[in-house]
């Protein structure tokens, strides 16, 4: 009658961690309590071992065992494979989440955080972070990253999080100082004019690009006088999302149209006395004249 015998290879797990794993040996089973393991014999090799992650089968063969008994002439020999199994490190790689407020300066944090199961000893990798933000929002703070030499990507499930780089507004108060141009004439019956403005700003980082200008720089006067050109803090408005509070300041520039000066003078005359009235209508204008 036919005995079957089932060689169940023994199984492992492991996890990779750049150590050799071994996993050897069997178990036996058989289908008639006559035939006892002792009535065969074993050539093979009953042992696997293996490094990186993946599975690893013993692979023995029938022809391996031997049946040795002349009480039994039908003997099977079956083999259940079993694996010794090294599975993958989880890896998170995940850039750091950074804030501050606005300075004109670029924010970036070149820190990458390992977590999971981490890289095994003497594995790791390199990281080149790009993220970077200077205005007034967030991003993600992105990066890549370069396995060590000798580090297999095969052994790890990698993962990668992106941390958020987030630029807040400055609330300090800035001041826009808008000095009015001014201007010097004195009146000749023509027209004058004064346009425009300069700026003086208490914080550097602030800049003309940041606000925009709807009003009407410019004064017009042509008899004498004092004219102002009478710009208003409305009339400028902050556009720049870096700052929240801008407060804009006139001085006042006025066009002086001066007065001219004139003098009139009425001529001198003489003359001997001969009965008739002297008279002489010559008047002469100087100073500045008309």
């Amino acid at each position: 009658d036919k005995v079957t015998v089932t060689i169940t290879e023994n199984i492992g797990s492991e996890k990779y961690d750049g150590k050799e794993k071994t996993v050897s040996g069997y178990t036996v089973s058989i289908d008639n309590e006559l035939y006892k393991e002792s009535y065969f014999t074993f050539s093979g090799d009953a042992t696997v071992k293996g490094t990186d992650a993946g599975s690893y089968d013993m692979k023995l063969k029938p022809e391996d065992f031997k049946n040795t008994s002349e009480n039994f002439t039908n003997v099977e020999f079956v083999i259940v494979d079993g694996t010794l199994e090294i599975s993958k490190r989880s890896v998170t790689l995940t850039s750091a989440t950074d804030d501050k407020v606005y300075d004109g300066e670029a924010l970036t944090n070149n820190e990458v955080t390992v977590g999971g199961d981490g890289f095994a000893e003497g594995e790791g990798a390199t990281y080149a972070v790009t993220g970077t933000i200077t205005e007034v929002g967030e991003t993600a703070n992105t990066f890549s990253y370069t396995l060590n030499e000798g580090t297999k990507a095969a052994n790890y499930d990698i993962k990668t999080t992106e941390g958020t780089l987030k630029v807040t507004a400055l609330t300090d108060k800035v001041t826009v100082t808008i000095t009015e141009n001014k201007g010097s004439e004195k009146y000749d019956g023509a027209a004058k004019t004064v346009t425009g403005y300069t700026v003086s700003i208490d914080n550097e980082l602030y800049t003309v690009d940041d606000f925009t200008f709807s009003g009407n720089d410019k004064v017009t006067g042509t008899d004498a006088g004092s004219y102002d050109m009478k710009l208003k803090p409305e009339d400028f408005t902050n556009t720049s999302e870096n700052f929240t509070n801008v407060a804009f300041v006139i001085v006042d520039g006025t066009l002086e149209i001066s007065k001219r000066s004139v003098t009139l003078t009425s001529s001198d005359s003489t003359k001997v006395y001969d009965g008739e009235a002297l008279t002489n209508n010559e008047v002469t204008v100087g100073g500045d004249g008309f």
